[in-house]
């Protein structure tokens, strides 16, 4: 429901800076297969359901939250997809606030309820199937969106990790 207390104390002391933000994004698929997505309605590329952990809160509960607030649907997670951060995932909000991200996301079987949002985040839902999404706000990779079952968790890595510390 917009931004917690918590985060509008962080905002009141370090204005529009970069904060860190660990986060959850949901993957919802209809009958089809087909992936729910969110439009803000605001300038802002589509997206996943998702949004901040809260104080207290675990990943597994923020996505039932966040899922059921954006777009009334309830939902479990299912299984962790993956795992990301780091520079690919610095956004920047029309209203010049910046974070960056550490999400992790879920694999999120529908339990009940019907699309309609309860925040005022959401201009427009719509399923897309994996090969005809629109570009989304941030760059997950292409491949966690296809029906493909795998039994390991995707994170970013590059060699260059271990050879900077060396």
């Amino acid at each position: 429901m917009g931004m917690s207390d918590y985060y509008r104390n962080l905002r009141e002391k370090v204005g529009s800076e970069r904060l860190f933000v660990p986060s959850v994004a949901g993957i919802v698929r209809n009958e089809s297969g087909d992936i729910l997505l969110q439009n803000k309605g605001n300038g802002e590329k589509w997206s996943l359901p998702a949004g901040a952990i809260e104080l207290g809160e675990t990943p597994a509960e923020a996505i039932v939250r966040e899922v059921r607030e954006e777009t009334g649907l309830y939902v479990f997670p299912s299984k962790l997809i993956g795992v990301f951060g780091g520079k690919e995932y610095h956004y920047q909000y029309p209203n010049g606030h910046k974070v960056e991200y550490t999400i992790l996301m879920f694999d999120c079987a529908l339990h009940s309820g019907t699309l309609n949002p309860l925040d005022s985040e959401t201009a427009e839902l719509r399923y897309f199937s994996p090969e005809q999404m629109p570009e989304l706000a941030l760059p997950y990779p292409k491949h966690l969106f296809s029906r493909e079952e795998t039994t390991e968790v995707y994170f970013q890595w590059k060699d260059d990790y271990l050879k900077n510390l060396m």
